[in-house]
């Protein structure tokens, strides 16, 4: 390919003058939009302003004419946002040689140079073939290929062999299957606090793939084409023009706002977003929450459709996979194995069908979801659920069988919140659909985090999941007309964002519902018990001292009975695992367990002594460590030592293991310092020997914050003889941290700073807040009050979490000579809610408390 000499003089002149162009031609065009706001203006303006720039660079680098340029991917669909890659095909007709080389090297260096960010390819056409075979994303991208400069004709050679060869069928299969994949990455949900407004299920690449695949199988190339086929109804394509033109200026204004190629609505860009939107804040919810509930509803509306046409598609391209339609009542029948509606006015003649529809999914495990039109009559019909539809005892009983059955719960209770259904027949349920949580606890909107409890309680019964959690299941499968705990499920923060107490509202919802359905006194008792009280367990388990009796004496007296401690055992469980991926651990998980066999044992019957196993627990203990061989009575030197408040606050297994360790040693002069890794590897034990010292909980909390390690669990003791014997749950705040790897780093480097008590204390470094958290702050809260027995004080705070704010802390409490005997640190996502028993420090003095608490807040607020 014979092609003139660059003139180097010329390429610098056309870099700069492109440059200069694009840099203008860009604030134009973002002027012009924020002017009148028109998605074309920027999409279509920008492609047609890069259009001009990269060929004028191509021509001052002298390409052959024998080669084509070619636009690719969205760029090839003559669209591009503010901040997105421009994709590049170079089409040759042979192999490049050196020549031909060098002066693409050079094409593609100018383009950085100009500001473009480019990802290229340069192929001939087999090769560009062979590529497409071989991967789909390669085959989408050709699929909207665009000829900018060159060979027209070896574009069009190009071209009609690539439709040649692009077997629709398989294209179809394909971008279903990536389809699949992609919402796995997002976690199924278009729901999650921060979504990404692209990538996301709901987001644009949904109403990518839907363009697509029509065009790859001929069956449109925009939504009004799509709707004269019949593929989809006149008011679905404007509502898909409606939400693509939405999702494309939430994109635009995304990029202007960020100067990047961002595509998450993170916590940091949402008022922004809000605010330059023209969104304004309501009396109750703040802008960003208006916007992103506008977001939620524009995505559950692009999966709607994503749906139906999706069928459809499948319908014209697979024309001859059908079968005949096999009747299952007078309103449905089945067709390859969807629920299809047996006439299009099923829903209007028969409204109950509208709940009876999931009721056969659930029943005929054959059918794997309901037709194009099914769903689509379903949506429209969705307003017929009013009053009297909620009235009628027919409907009442269809929805308590559909929350009875024994498969497809979650499945169909999804569908009836993605379809509208279930937020018509709960009125309630309407007002958290996409509303947001800006707790930092809860990872997902209100209603998506229900149904994840929901999911939750019903993989307790579920013997395929019965190794995640074995005594879950046993205790459900145990439990008599355990579909109690659904309905209990499904209200126990129906309430949330209404103001007040939502446990408290959402009991007098739960009330309504249950008496309207005609369920017994007890079993509605239960379930308004289970709403009013589902924050009840973990508050106690995790905040307060469990190895108190009078704290489980409280919990029983609350409790009642042991059905109901069962069923808000597996509902708290259920909850706290259903907020957020971060929340659960194998720590929370045995408070709960410890409290739940304390409270049931005092509920048989047992005394407060009793019901916590100290007899037992002992006696375990000596078991254990006959196991290991040790003689009986080795024990004895240690636990003469020891008081029934160390013994009480450790279990059977932590006691033999502090006693193997420290048995032959309790006088010892130096610190005895093991650790071990905890059960599931999810945290480190760790356990500290040594005599009393000054400010040894600050050296300690200052020790493990320099690690990095979050204290989960401290409890503190001092023995008769004048030892500590102090106790930790620590946990990194890396998610990969190899546990094994720093058990004898910690043992080694903290036994020698404990034996250097007057070397100076070891402050962490001061970490910075999370965006989340400067985004939606949290106000501290401190409070000090003597427990019910005045024997000590209790310590309450809830604060932003940062690295040192533990060590903080002890540093005030240990400034007024307030020792710390135990400790429980609740993290709740980005919030800390710890709990401290204290005494001494002259806290019985008001005057000082109040001391303390000034304090204290000082050092928490930020």
């Amino acid at each position: 390919m014979n092609a003139p000499a660059i003139s180097i003089d010329g390429l610098r002149d056309a870099i700069a003058t492109t440059r200069e162009q694009l840099v203008h031609g860009g604030e134009a065009l973002r002027a012009a939009y924020e002017a009148h706001p028109r998605t074309a203006t920027v999409l279509k303006g920008r492609a047609r302003m890069v259009d001009e720039a990269i060929v004028r660079l191509w021509q001052s680098c002298g390409l052959p004419a024998q080669a084509a340029l070619v636009a690719v991917g969205g760029y090839g669909r003559g669209e591009l946002f503010p901040c997105s890659d421009v994709d590049l095909l170079v089409l040759l007709p042979a192999p490049a040689g050196a020549d031909l080389q060098a002066r693409l090297s050079t094409l593609v260096g100018a383009l950085w140079d100009v500001g473009l960010e480019i990802g290229h390819s340069v192929r001939t056409p087999d090769e560009c073939l062979d590529a497409a075979a071989q991967d789909i994303t390669v085959q989408t991208n050709l699929l909207e290929a665009r000829l900018l400069t060159g060979n027209a004709d070896l574009f069009d050679e190009f071209s009609a062999r690539y439709r040649e060869m692009l077997d629709v069928r398989a294209f179809f299969k394909a971008k279903q299957l990536e389809q699949e994949q992609r919402y796995a990455r997002y976690n199924d949900t278009p729901y999650s606090l921060e979504p990404n407004c692209k990538e996301s299920p709901g987001g644009l690449r949904d109403l990518q793939m839907l363009g697509w695949i029509a065009r790859a199988a001929g069956l449109g190339r925009n939504w009004r084409e799509l709707a004269r086929r019949r593929l989809i109804t006149g008011e679905e394509a404007a509502d898909l023009r409606s939400v693509e033109r939405f999702l494309q200026h939430l994109r635009i204004r995304l990029h202007y706002l960020t100067r990047r190629s961002e595509d998450r609505l993170l916590f940091d860009h949402q008022e922004k977003l809000a605010r330059i939107m023209g969104i304004e804040a309501t009396a109750a919810k703040r802008a960003s929450e208006v916007l992103m509930q506008r977001y939620y509803l524009t995505a559950k509306k692009v999966t709607q459709i994503n749906t139906i046409l999706l069928q459809n598609y499948g319908t014209e391209i697979f024309d001859d996979r059908g079968g005949p339609a096999i009747v299952i009542n007078p309103h449905f029948q089945a067709v390859r194995e969807l629920l299809d509606v047996r006439h299009e006015q099923v829903f209007e003649q028969h409204p109950s069908a509208l709940l009876e529809c999931f009721l056969i999914l659930q029943q005929r495990s054959e059918l794997k979801g309901m037709t194009a039109r099914t769903l689509r009559a379903l949506w429209l019909a969705r307003k017929r659920i009013n009053a009297a539809f909620r009235a009628d005892p027919a409907n009442r009983a269809l929805f308590l069988q559909i929350l009875q059955q024994k498969r497809g719960i979650v499945h169909e209770f999804r569908r009836m919140n993605q379809y509208g259904v279930l937020g018509h027949y709960l009125p309630a349920w309407r007002r958290i659909v996409g509303q947001m949580q800006h707790d930092l606890f809860h990872a997902y909107t209100v209603d998506q985090h229900i149904m994840m409890v929901l999911r939750n309680v019903r993989r307790f019964t579920m013997g395929e999941h019965a190794h995640e959690y074995p005594l879950m299941t046993r205790l459900i499968l145990a439990f008599e007309r355990h579909w109690l705990l659904y309905a209990a499920a499904l209200f126990h923060d129906i309430a949330k964002g209404r103001g007040g107490d939502h446990s408290r509202l959402g009991m007098e919802d739960a009330r309504e519902f249950c008496e309207q359905h005609g369920l017994s006194a007890e079993d509605t008792g239960l379930v308004v018990w289970l709403v009013e009280h589902h924050l009840t367990m973990s508050h106690v388990a995790q905040k307060e001292d469990t190895s108190d009796p009078d704290v489980v004496r409280r919990f029983a007296d609350i409790v009642g009975d042991e059905r109901r401690l069962t069923a808000l055992y597996l509902l708290t469980h259920a909850d706290i695992r259903g907020t957020s991926p971060k929340v659960w651990n194998g720590w929370k998980g045995k408070l709960l367990e410890d409290l739940f066999f304390a409270t049931q044992r005092l509920l048989r019957g047992a005394t407060p002594q009793q019901a916590l196993g100290l007899d037992d627990r002992l006696e375990d203990a000596r078991n254990m460590l006959r196991f290991y061989g040790l003689r009986p009575g080795v024990e004895d030197a240690l636990w003469e030592q020891l008081d029934a408040v160390y013994f009480m606050r450790h279990s059977a297994e932590e006691i033999a293991w502090h006693t193997r360790v420290l048995y032959y040693r309790t006088e010892a002069d130096e610190a005895v310092v093991k650790a071990r890794v905890a059960e599931e590897e999810d945290g480190v034990q760790v356990m500290v020997f040594t005599r009393d010292q000054a400010d040894l909980f600050v050296r300690l909390t200052g020790f493990f914050g320099r690690l990095g390690f979050s204290i989960l669990d401290a409890k503190v003791h001092t023995t008769r003889h004048g030892y500590a014997l102090d106790s930790f749950m620590l946990q990194s705040a890396g998610p990969d941290t190899n546990y094994r790897d720093v058990v004898t780093l910690i043992e080694h480097e903290l036994a020698q700073r404990l034996n250097r008590p007057d070397a100076p204390i070891e402050r962490p470094a001061d970490g910075r807040l999370s965006r989340q958290v400067k985004h939606f702050p949290i106000t501290p809260q401190v409070s000090i009050r003597a427990d019910e027995a005045g024997r000590h004080h209790i310590l309450s705070l809830t604060a932003a979490d940062r690295p040192g704010l533990l060590f903080g802390v002890a540093e005030v409490l240990a400034r007024h000579g307030i020792n710390v005997q135990t400790a429980k640190i609740a993290t709740l996502g980005e919030r800390v809610e710890d709990t401290f028993l204290l005494s001494g420090g002259g806290l019985s003095q008001e005057a000082q408390v109040v001391r303390v608490e000034r304090e204290l807040l000082d050092r928490l607020h930020v």
